[in-house]
């Protein structure tokens, strides 16, 4: 139901549903074309998206009043200096994994966002629920332990390192530990989701700033712009279009919290990652083995039971994380700012 207490119409829903997963899917594409071309540059390409998407909130500020531009104070800034510390660590972690790694195998990198969550949220199950939980989490293991396999078949530049495997195993270890800090820190941002993100991205911003210079991007830049080889064109345009999207998928987000159900973002969230693994084999020419195709069905299945186990079974508020945040924020984690799944984690929770 929407905030009338009425059902929202078939078609509101699906397009709500179409914008998110396009809007999602060119943000991974897009992402990878960028890193591709500028693999040296992935620190200061995360803090462009950012600072678009916070220009951005500006402008819809003076077009909404539903979007709230928060007051800076050191009081507010302290409280949540962990959950935005953690996000941009996240971010990192992710943006580095899906640099190193195909769009294809990007979401087995990624696999254990779900097992991590459960592992770290302080839960209690009934244990008709905790045995079908750990059977869901279990499953979403095992397919990232069959795709992580190593694969004689494969050509040298399919095969994903050790250092990319460890990249999606802290970006998701992050995103899990996030879930657990966001619902303490909305109570600091007037309980407004989109203070919230207004304070993630630029507090990721501010704490990424630093590191971008340290890492001498800046120069790297200069000594790219002599080069005729540099495409900065798909640089400076890929920047724009993921920080407007990143922005888009705030909207996305607040618009399905409020006419989808996580069964409906069960499937289409199931539709998203089968869509992208196509398009990375189309347009990337990724490799799809036997063992990733498995890797991706047994995670998929993992996570849409865990949904179905939610969405079935009547539990105590604070049960358990709910998947429809895991499930955006394992697809959507450097989709976008990650603006859209604070939102959906902090209202889910």
């Amino acid at each position: 139901m929407d905030s009338t207490g009425k059902h929202p119409s078939p078609l509101r829903v699906a397009a709500v549903v179409a914008f998110y997963m396009f809007a999602a899917l060119v943000m991974v594409f897009v992402n990878k074309a960028v890193l591709n071309s500028s693999p040296d540059l992935p620190l200061i390409f995360l803090f462009l998206q950012l600072i678009i998407a916070v220009i951005l909130l500006h402008v819809a500020n003076v077009f909404s009043s539903r979007v709230e531009i928060p007051n800076w104070d050191w009081y507010t800034a302290k409280k949540l200096f962990p959950v935005v510390s953690i996000n941009i660590i996240g971010l990192v972690f992710n943006t580095l994994c899906l640099r190193e790694v195909e769009a294809t195998f990007f979401q087995i990198a990624r696999g254990l966002v779900l097992p991590l969550t459960i592992a770290v949220t302080p839960t209690r199950f009934h244990p008709r629920q905790a045995t079908r939980v750990t059977i869901a989490a279990g499953l979403v293991t095992m397919g990232f332990f069959i795709g992580v396999i190593p694969e004689g078949n494969l050509p040298v530049s399919s095969i994903p390192s050790s250092r990319s495997l460890v990249f999606g195993v802290f970006s998701s270890l992050s995103i899990a530990v996030h879930s657990v800090l966001v619902k303490s820190s909305l109570s600091y941002c007037k309980n407004s989701t989109i203070q919230l993100a207004y304070w993630t991205n630029a507090g990721s911003a501010i704490l990424l700033a630093p590191f971008v210079l340290l890492h001498g991007e800046p120069a790297k830049i200069a000594e790219l712009i002599a080069t005729s080889e540099w495409k900065v064109n798909v640089f400076v345009v890929g920047s724009l279009v993921t920080g407007s999207f990143g922005f888009l998928l705030c909207v996305a987000g607040l618009l399905s919290i409020k006419v989808t159900s996580p069964v409906t973002h069960m499937f289409s969230s199931a539709a998203r990652s089968v869509i992208q693994t196509l398009l990375g084999v189309w347009i990337f020419g990724d490799v799809l083995t036997t063992n990733r195709t498995i890797s991706l069905g047994t995670i998929l299945g993992g996570t849409m039971y865990y949904t179905w186990t939610k969405a079935t079974e009547q539990v105590q508020p604070q049960a358990s994380p709910d998947l429809e945040a895991l499930d955006k924020a394992k697809g959507d984690m450097f989709e976008g700012d990650d603006c859209q799944r604070r939102e959906k984690q902090t209202l889910s929770d």
